[in-house]
């Protein structure tokens, strides 16, 4: 099958290898996809002509006799004299001077002599008007495409070309006095087979860069078409296109090749398949966190699955978000993220959907937390159930009841059971009052009671263990404080339950800067306004909200600095709750001291009933001991279910 240049530009590479491969290239896998076109078109074009050739001599009867004819002629040179050098020599003067001839005047086609035999006339075929080639309408031929041969030399000629146009100037201009020009038309084989014939005729090789305009200097002849075949123009230049194909051809096209350089051939690269749109994640996952503004305007949305410090978690607020909505330091914010994209390095927040659980037009316009009016507490934790309570909370529940808005002080020596009284007013605090935000900051504690308190307690638990620095104890507690204070300027109710304030104390006090200023005990002059701040955030709202602080204070543990903190707490919390170490010796829990605990103010959260009747409890216990006090209230708490059946019972 013959391809012609488009076909072959519309096959792929691999196709090309293979079909040169069957053509009989060597090493096609060298060549770049446009040579290896052009060689697959120089193979089929000598194939062609081989092809041709062969047909046409098989035909004609040509090689036979050329075989016997070149035989003879050689055999004749052989037996030649030497009287016959001088006709040789006039006979090569004469080819010499009809060469030059040719040279200067153009080539014109003349009839051949009648020295053809016979059998060797051919018929003259009818070619279509397409396939004829004037050659008296070309008027420059290189010298090669001529060729006169003596008389003595016998013709092997193919097909006459014969136009009126050359009858014409045959009539016009007079025959010259010298033996007539004629043209041969001989095949490639021939050429090779006889020695002392000139050159062949090689064809012009086909450049595919050549604009359609330009005309090769030599014409291209045509071989006789026997059969109807195809002429070896039909199989080298490529089918006539369309106009259309026609400019997309010249568009693709270079320059030609230049002798300088290697052809930089410009293959017009198949067009990339449009890439799907990547899929918009924006908007399909939720995310929340408490915003911590950085001193640049941005800020970042931390997770209490790190303690509120920076994480892989982390969600970037920008700077106009947090402008638009009024965000402070402490918000919990939610709303959509999206995958970051390239330069960015934290999941952005796309959308503001909640701020503290509250719509995002009605937070922006919120009192701040300094200017809320404080109250004392007036609605009380229930503490217990009514049926199987927990004697600590019963007893904290009677002797120092706690109020929304309470600022408690948990005064305690080491190992009197302050974290597990803590847990369980944590665990009846989470049972009886659901809608309490409540959150359990411990400050350097034991990493093993942070895993406890975790698992036992329905609360967020935030800590940071004793073997962190001092600043991420402060840094900690600080977050947790403006969460509370936001939560609350939006009318929620806040818990804190913090262990332990002396060790937040001695936290701010080793990040002080020095002020040249020391208490007795170590303790900087202006180290304890910060955990003073923090514990005195707690405070009832006027108008709805929150914020309950108990804290847990350490004394009597032989350090200075301990005692100093807290004599700077004693007087002020609103509730006090003493933990005895007498009673956690002999293991009487709760080991607390009834007669020491009290809560101001407790008219505003108790009955009148139950207040007179905790007036004579009080007196009555009042001659007793701490312990003799303790056993006999933990006596008479077990025989009743409730506090309630237990103050009924006091008379019996």
């Amino acid at each position: 099958m013959a391809y012609n240049i488009i076909e072959l530009n519309e096959k792929l590479t691999t196709e090309l290898r293979v079909l040169a491969k069957e053509m009989g290239i060597r090493r096609p896998d060298a060549y770049k996809k446009e040579e290896l076109i052009y060689k697959i078109l120089d193979e089929q074009a000598i194939a062609e002509t081989k092809k041709l050739s062969a047909d046409g001599g098989t035909q004609q009867g040509y090689t036979p006799r050329r075989d016997s004819d070149s035989k003879t002629n050689t055999q004749r040179n052989k037996t030649s004299n030497r009287k016959e050098e001088p006709k040789e020599k006039e006979t090569d003067k004469k080819e010499d001077k009809t060469k030059t001839q040719s040279q200067s005047q153009p080539v014109q086609a003349v009839e051949k002599p009648k020295l053809v035999r016979k059998e060797s006339a051919v018929t003259e075929e009818k070619v279509p008007a397409t396939q004829k080639v004037s050659l008296s309408s070309q008027p420059e031929t290189k010298p090669a495409t001529t060729k006169t041969v003596p008389e003595k030399s016998i013709e092997t000629t193919g097909t006459k070309i014969e136009t009126p146009e050359k009858k014409a100037e045959e009539t016009a201009t007079p025959k010259a006095p010298g033996k007539p020009i004629q043209l041969v038309f001989r095949s490639s084989k021939h050429r090779i087979e006889e020695k002392s014939t000139p050159a062949p005729v090689t064809l012009p090789p086909v450049v595919a860069e050549e604009a359609p305009e330009e005309k090769t200097d030599t014409p291209v002849k045509e071989a006789p078409v026997p059969g109807g075949k195809l002429s070896m123009m039909d199989l080298i230049s490529p089918s006539p296109l369309q106009p259309k194909q026609a400019a997309a051809q010249q568009n693709k096209q270079p320059q030609a090749h230049q002798g300088q350089v290697q052809p930089q051939v410009q293959v017009q690269a198949p067009q990339p398949k449009e890439k799907d749109p990547a899929y918009d994640f924006d908007g399909i996952l939720n995310a929340s966190g408490v915003l911590e503004i950085m001193p640049d305007g941005y800020g970042f949305l931390r997770s209490s699955d790190y303690n509120y410090m920076s994480s892989p978690d982390d969600i970037y607020v920008s700077q106009s978000q947090i402008r638009l909505f009024g965000l402070k330091t402490g918000d919990v914010v939610e709303g959509p993220i999206r995958p970051p994209k390239e330069g960015e390095k934290f999941f952005p927040l796309v959308k503001v959907d909640n701020i503290n659980g509250r719509n995002p037009d009605d937070v922006r316009d919120r009192v701040p937390f300094d200017h809320l009016k404080p109250l004392f507490p007036n609605e009380k934790f229930n503490l217990t159930k009514g049926h199987n309570d927990n004697l600590s909370c019963r007893v904290v529940d009677l002797f120092s009841p706690i109020g929304k808005g309470q600022r408690g002080l948990i005064v305690a020596q080491p190992k009197t059971g302050k974290t597990m009284l803590l847990k369980d007013i944590a665990n009846a605090i989470a049972d009886n009052h659901p809608e309490v935000y409540m959150i359990i900051l411990l400050i350097d504690e034991r990493p093993e009671e942070v895993t406890d308190m975790e698992r036992s307690v329905n609360a967020e638990v935030i800590a940071s263990t004793f073997d962190e620095p001092a600043d991420r104890h402060v840094k900690i507690a600080e977050i947790v404080l403006n969460k509370a204070r936001r939560l609350v300027e939006c009318g929620h109710d806040v818990v804190i339950l913090l262990d332990s304030i002396t060790r937040l104390a001695r936290a701010y006090n080793t990040v002080q800067p020095a002020s040249g200023k020391v208490l007795s005990g170590g303790v900087d002059a202006n180290a304890l306004h910060k955990p003073k701040r923090f514990f005195g955030a707690a405070r009832n709202i006027e108008h709805g909200g929150s914020l309950t602080i108990i804290a847990t204070a350490l004394t009597e543990t032989g350090s200075k600095m301990d005692d100093v903190i807290f004599e700077e707490f004693k007087g002020t919390g609103n509730m006090e709750l003493q933990l005895d170490r007498k009673l956690s010796n002999k293991r009487i829990f709760p080991s607390v001291d009834i007669i020491a605990s009290s809560t101001r103010r407790d008219d505003l959260l108790l009955s009148q009933e139950t207040l007179s009747r905790m007036w004579v409890l009080r007196n009555f216990l009042s001659d007793m001991n701490s312990v003799e006090a303790m056993e006999f209230l933990l006596t008479r708490l077990r025989r009743t279910s409730s506090n309630e059946e237990f103050l009924i019972s006091m008379n019996d």
